[in-house]
């Protein structure tokens, strides 16, 4: 699955332009590397999102096209650092 697309779907961003632009600004990381909105992910990928107030930092434990608004926190585990 694309990241721009996870993104939206685990709900972390709203929209998945704002996902593309975040990846084209270079504030998405996969295992430490600055990535495109077209980057393919996978299960155990380390992902970091930075935003004005600061980064997130989580692990993608699933890949799913769609869910609910219930079970989108299931697709990722947030570390902390």
């Amino acid at each position: 699955m694309r990241i721009d697309k996870f993104l939206k779907v685990s709900r972390i961003l709203k929209r998945r332009t704002l996902a593309q632009e975040a990846c084209d600004g270079g504030r998405v990381k996969v295992n430490g590397k600055s990535v495109k909105p077209s980057y393919q992910l996978s299960v155990g990928n380390v992902v970091e999102l930075a935003f004005n107030s600061g980064t997130v930092k989580f692990e993608v434990l699933d890949l799913k096209e769609t869910v609910k608004k219930e079970q989108a926190e299931s697709l990722y585990r947030i570390i902390t650092e």
